[in-house]
């Protein structure tokens, strides 16, 4: 009887044990599960070359550039780009996404006059994934400090930019403004520069890269200013010079038929020559406005032409 009831006991024992076991590498799992996730995602993983030198260009020191790889990275062209993208570009033109637990999504761009736009798209949905893992108090300390740091942005764009997020949904904007700060604004409080550097060892790179494809944006539209305001100003001279150059033709008219004395064709044949160099001036005018219009369509081309590569949404 008792060996018997001995052997109940031990088996009973290591039931428990086992269900104890089984237990404690739930709750371990439960605990490391993102590191357990992380490990899956990277296991024989090996980055294509342009998604490595896009976080080398960036400078994702390792734990960013491992959170990069975790989501494996794509760079697509239009059509898949919209397909993994699906809701992102509903009110707006995006360049890339982050769609949690799946990956980080960028539009191929293959203009070599905004080179940059790839390198400052990758780096912006990398820190949404880092938001995305921030614990409760890290993501409210964080908040705080890019909030105070959008409050001293002077750039209209990112302001537009923002206030755009806002309108559509406010509870986007910190997530945004985690990314944005980090990948477009040059000068940063010291507490937030040093947050960032548990993911770039040179976060100037990636704002050169954002200034860099910036700039080649702003000449466009600076010399697209630049040649309405002449063109504008010049359609206004020549209309001045016509109504004059009219004026002047119909007394001209007037006057040629009462000239008698040798005085008066003297003076008439001084205003006739000053019509004539009137006329000449304003066919320059007009010549150099007509160039001025073909400057100008040259320059809304290649607008056109920057723009339509930046727009990624599904063509029609």
């Amino acid at each position: 009887m008792f060996r018997t009831l001995h052997r109940r006991s031990s088996g009973q024992a290591a039931v428990l044990v086992f269900l104890l076991l089984v237990l404690l590498l739930s709750a371990l799992a439960w605990v490391r599960r993102q590191d357990i996730y992380d490990w899956t995602r990277l296991r024989n993983y090996n980055p294509p070359d342009q998604i490595a030198q896009l976080a080398f260009d960036t400078t994702m020191n390792n734990s960013a550039r491992r959170l990069f790889y975790v989501h494996h990275p794509e760079l697509n062209d239009r059509e898949a780009f919209n397909k993994n993208c699906k809701g992102f570009g509903e009110h707006t033109i995006v360049l890339g996404c982050y769609v949690s637990n799946d990956g980080i999504f960028l539009f191929d761009i293959n203009d070599e006059r905004l080179e940059g736009v790839e390198q400052v798209t990758a780096a912006h949905e990398m820190l949404h994934a880092a938001y995305d893992r921030l614990s409760q108090d890290e993501r409210a300390k964080v908040d705080k400090m890019t909030a105070a740091a959008f409050a001293t942005v002077t750039d209209e764009r990112i302001k537009r930019s923002i206030e755009n997020y806002r309108q559509r949904d406010a509870s986007v904007v910190p997530n945004e403004l985690h990314s944005i700060l980090a990948t477009e604004v040059r000068n940063l409080s010291p507490e937030l520069e040093e947050y960032y550097k548990r993911y770039f060892t040179n976060r100037h790179a990636v704002v050169a890269f954002s200034e860099r494809y910036e700039a080649a944006l702003t000449k466009q539209r600076n010399q697209a200013a630049a040649l309405e305001l002449q063109i504008s100003g010049l359609r206004h001279e020549i209309e001045q010079l016509e109504s004059t150059l009219t004026s002047e033709r119909n007394s001209l008219q007037t006057v040629r038929a009462g000239v008698d004395t040798q005085e008066e064709a003297a003076a008439y044949n001084a205003r006739v020559a000053a019509y004539n160099d009137n006329i000449r001036l304003l066919n320059d005018q007009i010549g150099r406005h007509n160039a001025l219009i073909e400057e100008y369509r040259k320059v809304a081309v290649e607008a056109q032409e920057l723009y339509q590569a930046l727009d990624s949404r599904p063509t029609l």
